[in-house]
């Protein structure tokens, strides 16, 4: 399949990377000397400098014959003129475009995204997606990654091994003796620097973060079975009242009208739209390193604060001194993937990264056919996929056993008319099943051989 994406920031160079990786014929427009250049040494990929808005750049990039055009540079303007050009011109079936200012995506201008107006099949909000996962994330406390999956009746879960975690030095074969009820597998397991899908031998030690497939309905039982039983957090701080941070107080509004939110953000105009946006939240003006501001938002009585202003170090810093201060949990948004690796020995909880989570969405709606999801981890080591098994399935009709699973793919969960099974060498995958599955990177092209209609695109 062609594809073309205009933009090549780090979304962009990540999903030119993904697609390439699997035998797409990609091509990346940018207006950047340096970042076309840093694209075509590094990935088979071809790239042109321009801006993606002009009609002659797209055609030298062959959009008379591309089917797919995905718009993630860093104006809304350009990737939206680019979709209409694909659209009117190249008749490109499928345009995807990041936008990032709100006033575009208000209600009242809803007709504005339209096949007759703007014809931009698929809008993602890095801001809105971000928000959205932060929520989820609260919604399991304890955990450090929450996914949920076939219409929430399977989660991921991410959570750390601490020393006093009952299971460390347990081989992982004797979990099901120790929790014979709980409905959960461990898929993957990171260890400093290390990551691995587990065999029935290995265990857990301190330090671990640990990937697990749940039934949703036996997420606090896992929770507890790692040492986990912190409760929800009922008062909640967020640092910075921006995009993120106003779309994030909403959501726990609308969500929960119990929960207490407090915000605080520098700039008075930004602090002024919060204000006038939010029902029940209080809004503070001020620098959130700031002593006195940490006092006046009661931080140190908060059960969890949430970072989410523009600069990664402001975000780290501010979620340190409030642990410092007393917070139980921090969440922490940071853009640098150069600050990822020791965010967990500083005692930050939870990391959220806006730049894997908008590639994950993206890839979500660029796969289609029988992938109903796709969720990339850890900095795409791993891929996350809930796919719909066909009769003429390799898989479909034999003991998982017997399936001859490529190395570095476990099938996580099954869900068989609302019942989700967590699979055994025993366990017979039947047609229309759905099936979570839990691969390194590498084997993801030996996944699609697993389903009649593999990992394929519009």
């Amino acid at each position: 399949m062609k594809v073309i994406v205009c933009g090549a920031g780090q979304v962009g160079y990540n999903i030119a990377r993904y697609l390439a990786h699997e035998d797409n014929d990609v091509v990346v427009i940018d207006h950047s000397n340096e970042l076309t250049r840093k694209i075509s040494d590094t990935l088979d990929v071809k790239a042109i400098t321009g801006f993606a808005s002009e009609p002659a750049v797209l055609e030298q990039a062959g959009a008379a014959d591309a089917d797919l055009l995905i718009a993630v540079t860093q104006a809304d303007e350009v990737n939206m003129v680019a979709c209409q050009i694909a659209h009117s011109l190249f008749d490109i079936t499928t345009k995807i475009a990041r936008i990032r200012n709100q006033g575009y995506l208000d209600p009242k201008w809803g007709n504005l995204f339209t096949r007759d107006n703007m014809p931009i099949d698929v809008i993602i909000s890095p801001e809105r997606e971000v928000a959205r996962a932060v929520s989820s994330r609260l919604r399991v406390p304890g955990a450090f990654e929450t996914i949920s999956l076939v219409e929430d009746k399977v989660k991921l879960i991410g959570v750390r091994c601490e020393e006093d975690c009952p299971v460390v030095n347990t081989p992982l074969r004797q979990l099901t003796q120790l929790f014979p009820e709980l409905n959960a597998l461990v898929v993957g397991i990171v260890r400093d620097q290390n990551k691995f899908i587990p065999s029935g031998e290995d265990q857990l030690s301190a330090g671990d973060g640990v990937y697990l497939v749940v039934d949703s309905a036996h997420v606090q039982r896992a929770m507890s079975a790692f040492g986990h039983d912190e409760i929800e957090a009922r008062r909640i701080v967020i640092f910075g009242g921006g995009n993120i941070g106003l779309f994030l107080a909403q959501q726990i509004e609308k969500e929960d009208p119990t929960i207490n939110i407090k915000v605080v953000e520098a700039d008075k105009t930004k602090a002024e739209t919060a204000a006038r946006n939010l029902k029940r939240s209080v809004v503070l003006q001020g620098d959130v390193l700031d002593q006195e501001i940490m006092e006046e938002a009661n931080v140190g009585t908060a059960e969890a604060v949430i970072a989410v202003t523009n600069d990664d170090e402001t975000n780290i810093l501010a979620s340190l001194l409030a642990k410092r201060a007393g917070t139980r949990r921090a969440i922490t948004l940071v853009n640098n993937s150069a600050f990822e690796p020791i965010i967990p020995s500083l005692g930050i909880d939870v990391l959220v990264s806006p730049r894997n989570i908008t590639v994950s969405t993206i890839l979500q709606h660029v796969r289609r056919g029988r992938i109903h999801s796709v969720h990339t981890l850890q900095e795409g080591f791993w891929e996350l996929i809930e796919a719909e098994a066909m009769e003429t399935s390799s898989l479909v009709g034999i003991p998982l056993k017997e399936a001859s699973l490529p190395e570095g793919v476990l099938v996580g969960a099954i869900v068989r008319d609302d019942k989700v099974t967590m699979p055994r060498g025993s366990t017979v995958v039947s047609a229309n099943d759905r099936v979570v599955l839990f691969a390194a990177n590498e084997s993801v092209k030996q996944v699609e051989q697993l389903f009649s209609v593999g990992l394929e695109f519009f």
